[in-house]
């Protein structure tokens, strides 16, 4: 399995992403380079796909096999894409704030902490449906960091289409996010016009 192990902060300083975007409070300290390099066409197109890849924590090839279903849906076809990434499990514990950062989310996926439907998931990547609900399963309850969780007093913060549930540590997929609510600051055009060369 490839693990992409870049530094959170220089990736985001070299994307020109803020760190918050990935769920991250600190800022970096080091000033930024100033260039006058005119950057192409294909060089925006590029970043706006590097960026894309990077927040959701996709590699190439899953990537591409996203762009190319989002192509086969009814719809806009950028649209569809990141609606997808938002649909991944993983994402989907970060939106619901059951996470600090999606990759936090990933790993708590990955360790089997949460079940979709009473079933356990252990998969980051696997897309959730309307009705899905996805809770902290009974076993993980008792660990700290859940405890901490459900004590403290901020509420969870879950977008339009989702609905959190403090006290039971649960949320629900209500619908499919639609591109307004759908806060990455990527233009998901230019993916689409980079893929369709």
């Amino acid at each position: 399995m490839a693990i992409d192990r870049v530094p959170v902060l220089k990736r985001c300083r070299a994307l020109g992403l803020e760190p918050a975007t990935l769920g991250r409070s600190r800022q970096s300290t080091r000033q930024l380079r100033r260039t006058n390099r005119k950057v192409s066409e294909y060089g925006l197109q590029l970043k706006e796909k590097q960026k894309a890849k990077f927040i959701y924590g996709v590699l190439e090839r899953q990537f591409r096999g996203y762009y190319d279903k989002a192509k086969k849906m009814s719809g806009v076809t950028g649209e569809n894409l990141l609606s997808l990434l938002e649909r991944r499990l993983d994402n989907v514990v970060f939106r619901l704030g059951l996470a600090n950062t999606r990759r936090q989310a990933r790993q708590l996926v990955r360790h089997g902490h949460f079940t979709v439907n009473g079933k356990r998931v252990d998969i980051p990547s696997a897309l959730v449906r309307e009705g899905d609900v996805i809770e902290v399963a009974e076993k993980s309850r008792a660990s700290a960091f859940f405890k901490e969780l459900k004590e403290s007093s901020n509420a969870l913060s879950a977008p339009a289409w989702l609905t959190a549930d403090q006290a039971n540590l649960t949320g629900t997929v209500t619908r499919f996010p639609h591109r307004e609510e759908i806060d990455v600051p990527v233009n998901e055009q230019a993916i689409v016009e980079l893929y369709s060369k």
